[in-house]
């Protein structure tokens, strides 16, 4: 195994009236579908980085094998409101791992369930640094860090929304943070170059020594007429 040296944050919705196909629209539109993804628990490595999801995306290749810390909802409640986030808690500390905390809700705003969910990182973090501290209290609005007993801490969230579909089809809401290998971007090779992974057509054999099934075969074969001369 391996210790992830990078993190990226993504999300997505999507709307279908199967559930399980509405799972995968989302996780199209959070650009991960074609990944084959592992979840995980909550823990950032130590010198972690945390990088945009453009930069990140670079690092994979298609059918992939991908760690993650997944948040879901799902709802076929026509306007119901439902939200999933993924809140993130980094110490300034580089020898200090840091915490990736996961919340889904119904009725809450965007807004309201992402900052549950950084404050949830913050608090899981601020327990293993054996702080006591009150969720709500000490956060610096300005700034994005918390302050915990002089120490700073580097927080942020990803946070999907939506409204259940007018017509009862299932909406999914998905966050992620994807966990990256100490690996370099791989080299993707352009299509025309792959002339070795065709899949073989495949072949239609006469299958000898069946006399009746070879005159049915004849019967149905459409009779070949000449031409009339005139």
């Amino acid at each position: 195994m391996y210790v992830p040296t990078k993190v990226f944050l993504t999300k997505g919705v999507g709307r279908h009236k199967e559930k399980l196909t509405s799972f995968e629209l989302a996780l199209r539109n959070a650009q991960i579908a074609k990944y084959n993804i592992v979840n995980v628990s909550s823990i950032v490595p130590p010198s972690c980085q945390l990088i945009p999801l453009v930069e990140g995306l670079k690092y994979l290749a298609p059918g992939q094998i991908i760690h993650c810390v997944m948040s879901r909802n799902a709802t076929n409640e026509p306007h119901r409101l439902i939200a999933a986030s993924i809140g993130i808690a980094i110490p300034k500390d580089p020898e200090q791992y840091g915490y990736l905390s996961e919340h889904h809700s119904y009725g809450e705003t965007e807004q309201k369930a992402g900052d549950y969910a950084e404050d949830l990182a913050a608090y899981m973090l601020a327990t293993i640094l054996g702080v006591e501290f009150e969720i709500g209290t000490s956060y610096d609005e300005e700034k994005e860090l918390w302050k915990i007993s002089g120490q700073t801490v580097k927080t942020a969230n990803i946070t999907q929304s939506a409204i259940g579909d007018k017509d009862g089809s299932w909406t999914t809401v998905l966050t992620a943070a994807i966990l990256l290998p100490p690996a370099a971007i791989p080299e993707i090779k352009p299509a025309e170059a792959k002339e070795e992974a065709k899949i073989p057509s495949l072949k239609v054999e006469k299958i000898p020594g069946n006399k009746i099934l070879d005159e049915a075969s004849e019967a149905r074969r459409p009779v070949k007429k000449e031409p009339v001369k005139v």
